[in-house]
């Protein structure tokens, strides 16, 4: 969609006398309306996404002109259905759709350049599919068509026995939390697709679907089978598989059936002796996790904030103890040392050895990001979270804990944690995160780590763009014990 707003000149006149200078009006008005022209190029490719994380989707003018005082809108099917809107120099928010509200975040850094780009936070199914990036002057307007695409592995397949069927037995394998629309498959041991008796894939309330295909194991066929899940826009798939012992197909022998009731009681004693044993392992292993966490804290540190790292959204409190992600973004003088994009600081503390512990107080937010990163970490312009970058954090979003490996480790939490502990073992070359709540161990970083190390802080927005608590760093206990490096 393109336009023109034409504005003529006042001191353009029509004289019969002056047909010359009428003529050379026009010929700068024409000149004033192409020079005003511009065009909008997006991405010529999709931009991929994962369910729950961010996308970018970026947009720029050419020739390269200020689009400082334009109205910059990104809307989907129509102009009206508003995911980001940017008008008189401001974010504009009271027309933006309620699915958006406290999700994206227009990156502005390059405006004066035609250069914008929207994020979007805690992908969604919904959030799959055509974007349209819109710029418009006084005299001029112009847009590009943008698509992104959502994708999300689900769960690992389920494979269930669900009784005798047509001379065989039912095998049903069920996977959820997939997107977009998954492929259900039974394989043989060689690979080769076989039939099967039933399938379904349904779409959640969440817009994630579901799969449940089932298959009957005859005495004759391939009694040992696999059930293999796949997302076709990822290429990845899932896959579990199971064996059939011919004890469990039909017989007519009394013996068999026999033998069979007698398995199935050894199978249910085995199966309580497994989970008696299960708990006296679990609780021993919650007791050595506790038993780490206090050795932890024999080497609790002060660690305090750098402001001249600080992100300018950020907001830290006079004894840099605090930081919570402000409002309106600040006027703070430019350095190498401070993060331009993500809303990051780091502690004035460095370590090049030894063992340090600290805690931080994260309380009902349900954003943050925790851990620690080398001090020579790229802090401009974009980057991804990752120990191969010199980040080694743990991150809550969406109600889901993950650890940011490549790829990212989600991890299982059972009580959530109002406080966090972070461990660093420097020649062990270990980062330990504990759940200061339940006392219990969340995830351990291994490798090898050079140079200087400094704790690493992100408070982000609480969902719905609401700011919330802050982090907090917590007191020292009397006897804290790290070392501080230089």
């Amino acid at each position: 969609m393109t336009g023109k707003v034409p504005s003529f000149s006042p001191g353009c006149t029509v004289s019969s006398a002056l047909p010359g200078y009428v003529a050379l009006c026009l010929v700068l008005q024409v000149h004033r309306l192409v020079s005003a022209q511009f065009t909008v190029t997006g991405p010529n490719r999709p931009i991929a996404a994962s369910l729950d994380g961010e996308a970018v989707l970026p947009c720029h003018l050419f020739p390269r002109i200020s689009a400082e005082n334009m109205e910059v809108r990104w809307f989907r099917s129509q102009f009206s259905a508003i995911v980001h809107l940017y008008r008189y120099g401001q974010d504009q928010y009271g027309q933006q759709m309620p699915e958006y509200r406290g999700r994206t975040e227009l990156l502005k850094d390059d405006i004066t350049n035609g250069r914008v780009s929207l994020r979007i936070h805690d992908i969604r199914p919904s959030d799959d599919g055509q974007y349209t990036c819109f710029f418009k002057s006084n005299v001029f307007y112009e847009e590009a068509l943008l698509e992104l695409q959502v994708a999300g592995l689900g769960s690992a397949p389920a494979i269930s026995v669900e009784g005798h069927q047509d001379g065989g037995i039912r095998v049903v394998c069920r996977s959820a939390g997939w997107y977009p629309k998954p492929e259900a498959q039974w394989r043989d041991l060689q690979g080769q697709l076989l039939p099967s008796a039933s399938a379904k894939i349904s779409q959640e309330a969440n817009g994630l679907f579901q799969t449940e295909i089932a298959i009957v194991l005859t005495e004759e066929s391939n009694q040992k089978v696999s059930c293999c899940v796949r997302n076709p826009r990822l290429n990845q798939e899932r896959e579990s598989e199971i064996s059939i012992a011919e004890l469990f197909f039909p017989r007519v022998s009394p013996w068999m059936v026999s033998l069979g009731v007698i398995l199935v009681l050894l199978a249910v004693l085995i199966g309580l002796a497994s989970y008696y044993f299960w708990r006296q392992h679990r609780a021993k292993d919650k007791l050595q996790a506790e038993l780490r966490w206090r050795r932890a804290q024999i080497y609790a540190v002060d660690v305090t904030l750098a402001p001249d790292t600080a992100n300018s959204w950020l907001l830290l409190s006079e004894d840099r103890k605090r930081v919570r992600h402000g409002d309106t973004r600040q006027d703070l003088p430019s350095s190498p040392q401070r993060f331009d994009t993500y809303p990051i600081v780091l502690s004035a503390e460095g370590f090049v050895s030894g063992r340090h512990y600290w805690e931080v107080e994260v309380g009902d937010k349900t954003r943050w990001t925790l851990g620690v990163c080398r001090e020579s970490v790229r802090r401009k312009g974009e980057f991804t979270l990752t120990p191969g970058n010199g980040y080694w954090v743990v991150w809550l979003r969406g109600g889901r804990y993950k650890a940011l490996t490549s790829p990212a480790t989600p991890l299982p939490v059972n009580v959530r944690p109002s406080r966090v502990g972070i461990f660093l073992d420097y020649e062990a070359g270990e980062v330990s995160f504990y759940n200061g709540t339940d006392r219990s161990h969340l995830f351990t970083f291994t490798g090898t780590f050079s140079g200087k190390l400094h704790p690493y802080f992100s408070p982000g927005l609480n969902a719905g763009g609401t700011n919330a608590a802050p982090l907090i760093i917590c007191p020292v206990p009397a006897q804290a014990g790290g070392n501080l490096g230089p």
